[in-house]
This record gives C-alpha cells, structure tokens and sequence, in this order.
C-alpha cells in the first residue's frame, strides 16, 4: 500500500491524454482541475478495487478478474459503462489471442528453420564424409 495519499495518484501525462481525449478542441483546462479530476479518478480507481477485490473474496480468490470488475461496476450503479466496458474486453481479448497465435507461428517457424538447418548441417556432413570413404576405398585398391 502506498504511504503517501500522493502515492496513488494516475500519472499526469496520462490524466492530461484523458482528458483531452474527452473535451473539443480549444477548451483549456486549469492545472488545479486537472489535479482535482486525478485525484477523483484515483479514488475512483481504489474504489472500484475494493468492491471488486469484495467479489473475489466471496468467491474465495485472491486473484480479482474481469467479471469481479463488471459486478463492481453493477454494484457501484455504473450499469450504463458496463456493454462499453465488455466490448473493451473482447477487443483486449481478441489483440491478446492474435500475439499469441503470432508468437507461436513465430516460434514453430524458428523451429522449422532450425530443423531445415541442423539437415543441411547433416547433409554437408555426408558428403565431406562421402568422399574420404571414397578415398579410402582407393588407396586400398592401390595397396592391393
């Protein structure tokens, strides 16, 4: 937990981002406002844990997840963000899922190529062996 009330305060340059984000263009927005609106989304964001931290505990985890989050949402009468915030999550889960699956492809194509490389390796190897066997057999047909 932090020590400081200042501690848990959202980043500045994230809170500015946010809030120009959210207002039309060539509306100015004091630094005391700006202070005011993250300390309220800091006490927003510590809010919302507590209540979701409240559904995992019920169901016996330490772990809080997304459906811990939309039922504190529900509970706290933020039903109207609840359809944004699940489309959100599919969007998250779908850019999530599509890394994976290039992380894999990724890593199953460094495999091929490394098999591809290890049998040329081999290849190589044969045919320099090849060629002493050659050798071999030839100087026995000069002894004899």
């Amino acid at each position: 937990m932090a020590e400081r009330p200042e501690d848990l305060n959202l980043p500045n340059a994230v809170i500015t981002r946010i809030i120009k984000e959210a207002l039309p263009d060539g509306v100015n927005v004091s630094k005391e406002a700006r202070r005011a609106i993250s300390q309220a989304a800091s006490v927003f964001v510590l809010y919302a844990t507590s209540c979701a931290n409240n559904f995992a505990m019920k169901a016996k985890r330490k772990t809080l997840n997304a459906a811990d989050v939309l039922a504190a949402m529900e509970e706290m009468e933020f039903e109207r963000f609840l359809e944004p915030l699940r489309e959100a999550l599919e969007v998250y889960k779908k850019g999530k899922k599509e890394v994976s699956d290039q992380k894999r492809k990724e890593k199953e194509k460094k495999e091929t190529d490394n098999d591809k490389s290890r049998e040329e390796e081999d290849d190589e190897e044969r045919m320099e062996e090849e060629p002493e066997a050659e050798n071999d057999a030839e100087e026995e047909e000069v002894e004899n």
